[in-house]
């Protein structure tokens, strides 16, 4: 699917349909997972609490999304967090198909635009070939009018003592195979392992089902992984870093909120109900222009928002149930030409000025890894930086240091962050002032990171989360359920 955009070719690729989204009953043996209790992480409430927009339930209890580039698909049980990776589409495939999508419009000299093949070159062949004297009068790769008839390519001919040319394959290796399998034992067929049994083979899991709960009938499944190497696969450890740094899983959450609970009653009410709220650790790019979009909306569209932006500038990796997944755009893609005309669009308004604006901006003046970079400074010395960006604010660049860059002592503030402060804490925060000012800005703050500490921004995030219209039906089944234990 192709538009063209302020003198730009942008072209929506169509993926193909591989497979549909994982499901843990359909086969929890070809499933990993690691330890993790539920009151350290709950997924219903962490990736759907407007941290990132990129997460989707594709069944109940499973959530799909992309992390570090690969597409996963989460759920839990009480005590573990399952996950299933997929394929993503062939490299080889990418580079093939965006050799004529990714265009420069840059004048060629004739007339044309670059990467825009006419029909006079798509009849000469697609292929740019190397080209060598053959000793013949003729240039190897340049094919006539015969040699294409009898199959295109020019073949290397060296005598082979038997009559034959090296590199042309008669009927009878045909028939015995192109391809050479190398067979192991497996205990089972030998040959061509399908992509099932690799996964299967990469580390199978004991499942037992045990009661567990009190008498609710409720089932834990536990696991005991077993693999080739008797430790799990090298693509197992790497897999299960990525999730545990994602969820910063070595932050012990139970500490923090019996730390919490203690310092605040109020918290202490809440955490009853909303355990396993945690903060994410996200690729700082793709948090950055995420919250650039939040200005002004609400989390489904801002949701809605960054998917599109993914599906035109980012790169593809597989498709799920006719659900495209991509990667987040890179900062050259986000700052290209064209690409203002285009997000707006895509419905963002005057936000797509911001995103161009801050892309070129970090590229043009502090490189593509200054992100990253701000990490390894303070809290301050980052926020600061990030306000000098097109359309970060104090609470944009307050949500991107607690949730990429490891300032877990910021606390965004907005209007809602507010209306807590001044109904649950400090009446006084903010009054006589009708809008968030700067001061009252930093006044609520500071009035949190003295009152829960050096992990201010997890704590807050509990409340902002308790206080979202989607889950007050948690408040109301929390309700019955005391009701029903005093009974």
């Amino acid at each position: 699917m192709t538009s063209f955009s302020a003198g730009r070719v942008v072209t929506q690729k169509v993926l193909p349909d591989m497979s549909r989204h994982a499901v843990l009953s359909a086969g929890a043996s070809l499933w990993r997972s690691i330890s993790c209790p539920s009151a350290e992480l709950r997924l219903d409430l962490v990736l759907n609490c407007g941290q990132s927009f990129r997460w989707r339930e594709t069944s109940e209890g499973h959530w799909t999304g992309v992390i570090a580039g690969r597409v996963w698909t989460l759920t839990q049980t009480q005590d573990r967090l399952w996950y299933w990776t997929y394929p993503s589409e062939p490299r080889e495939e990418r580079e093939t198909e965006r050799g004529a999508e990714r265009v420069k419009t840059e004048p060629t000299g004739e007339g044309e635009t670059q990467g825009v093949t006419n029909r006079r070159e798509e009849k000469r062949g697609r292929g740019s070939i190397k080209t060598e004297p053959t000793g013949e009068g003729e240039t190897q790769g340049v094919t006539n009018r015969r040699e294409e008839k009898r199959g295109r390519g020019s073949i290397k001919t060296e005598p082979t003592g038997e009559g034959e040319t090296q590199g042309v394959t008669n009927r009878r290796e045909e028939k015995r195979g192109a391809e050479r399998v190398k067979t192991e034992p497996t205990g089972e067929k030998e040959g061509v392992t399908s992509y099932t049994e690799k996964k299967r083979r990469r580390g199978r899991e004991l499942i037992k089902t045990e009661p567990m709960g009190e008498g609710d009938g409720a089932r834990e499944v536990k696991t005991e992984e077993v693999s080739p190497q008797g430790e799990g696969s090298e693509q197992d450890r790497k897999e299960q870093a990525i999730l545990r740094d994602y969820f910063q899983l070595s932050v012990s959450l139970g500490e923090l909120y019996e730390q919490w609970s203690r310092a605040d009653p109020h918290f202490k009410q809440v955490s009853e109900t909303f355990t396993g709220v945690r903060i994410l650790r996200q690729d700082p790019r793709e948090c950055l222009f995420s919250f650039i979009c939040t200005s002004n909306n609400h989390i489904s569209r801002i949701s809605g928002m960054v998917q599109r932006l993914c599906e035109r500038l980012g790169e593809p990796l597989c498709q799920l149930d006719q659900t495209p997944y991509h990667q987040f755009p890179t900062l050259q893609a986000l700052a290209a030409p064209g690409v203002e005309p285009l997000l707006r669009e895509l419905g963002f308004g005057y936000r797509a000025r911001f995103v161009t604006q801050s892309a070129r901006q970090i590229l043009e003046q502090q490189g593509p890894d200054w992100l990253e970079s701000l990490r390894d400074v303070t809290f301050e010395e980052a926020r600061s930086a990030l306000r000098k960006l097109p359309g970060v604010g104090a609470k944009v660049a307050d949500c991107v240091c607690l949730m990429s860059l490891d300032k877990a002592e910021s606390v965004p503030v907005d209007t809602h962050v507010w209306q807590i402060a001044r109904r649950d804490y400090a009446s006084q925060l903010g009054a006589g002032h009708k809008s968030l000012t700067d001061r009252v800005y930093h006044d609520i703050g500071d009035h949190f990171r003295k009152l829960w500490g050096p992990y201010a921004g997890w704590a807050h995030s509990v409340l902002f989360c308790a206080d979202l219209k989607k889950f007050q039906n948690l408040k109301a089944e929390e309700q019955v359920k005391k009701k029903g234990r005093k009974r």
